[in-house]
């Protein structure tokens, strides 16, 4: 048995249904084996008597700031990814406790987009992430709609298309990018790029039909997140990443009339 504890941050949002944000983050890290621990930048709740409408309530910069130092510099992270962040004035902490604290295995899952949503949620917030924290990420996992805002494309549809904005973001000073096509690319396959400046690596698998994917990009940077933290390389954690995100998407199940989750327990299951 390895007792080795291997401990990873997420500074993200809470989503109060369990099915996204850090919530996501935790049970994908508990899974594959990692101490998990939170930065809590804002809660989400659905409203039940309004088709689960999202209500927003960010936490306070100084609130934060203090969950950072408990983290870092109270009991260290071997890896650490962001998630929803909510204003420009927070990329700004994160960016210079990752530069501060000379924090490795650093994650950026530019959450811009909610799911179902084609619109950019805080501007500030999204332009203040491409200036200081794409040049700052190990590996940033944006999908179809935050590679284009990334790299200032009209549109990212296609393959061709998807390498050429992986190209844009490593020379944006990002060491991996992985782009998730998810849903949003037609055909019966799902498609990821993965580039290091050098090579391109094309993953397919086919689409599971029915699968709830909320959460799916939390779980997706969480489990990178998690296999970095345990010394793994990139073609070992992206192999271990799609395994795992196949489990949990087909146990994926429905949580009520409105919405459904991921299966993060799933890869366990099956193994």
């Amino acid at each position: 048995m390895n007792n080795t504890m291997y401990k990873a941050m997420t500074i993200a949002g809470s989503d109060t249904s369990g099915g996204a944000g850090m919530e996501a983050d935790l049970k994908t890290m508990q899974e594959l084996g990692v101490y998990g621990m939170v930065a809590l930048t804002v809660i989400v709740a659905q409203n039940p008597q309004n088709n689960w409408s999202h209500d927003i309530f960010p936490i306070s910069l100084d609130v934060i700031e203090k969950q950072l130092s408990t983290i870092v510099d109270g009991i260290g992270v071997d890896a650490m990814k962001t998630g929803m962040l909510g204003s420009a004035d927070l990329v700004e902490l994160v960016a210079k406790t990752i530069d501060k604290n000379h924090l490795k295995n650093v994650v950026i899952d530019p959450v811009m987009v909610c799911k179902g949503v084609d619109a950019i949620m805080v501007p500030e917030a999204a332009a203040a992430t491409k200036k200081l924290l794409v040049s700052r990420a190990d590996v940033i996992t944006p999908n179809l709609l935050e590679a284009s805002y990334l790299t200032d494309m009209p549109s990212v549809g296609n393959l061709d298309e998807m390498k050429e904005a992986a190209g844009r973001i490593i020379e944006m000073g990002a060491k991996f990018v992985v782009i998730k096509a998810g849903e949003r690319l037609p055909g019966e396959n799902a498609v990821d790029v993965l580039y290091d400046g050098k090579e391109f690596t094309i993953s397919t698998a086919p689409k599971i039909p029915g699968a709830f994917n909320n959460g799916a990009g939390c779980t997706f940077s969480a489990a990178i997140t998690a296999c970095l933290a345990k010394g793994m390389g990139m073609e070992e954690t992206m192999a271990l990443t799609k395994k795992f995100m196949t489990a949990a998407l087909k146990g994926s199940f429905r949580i009520n009339k409105w919405a459904g989750a991921t299966r993060h327990i799933a890869f366990r299951e099956s193994n």
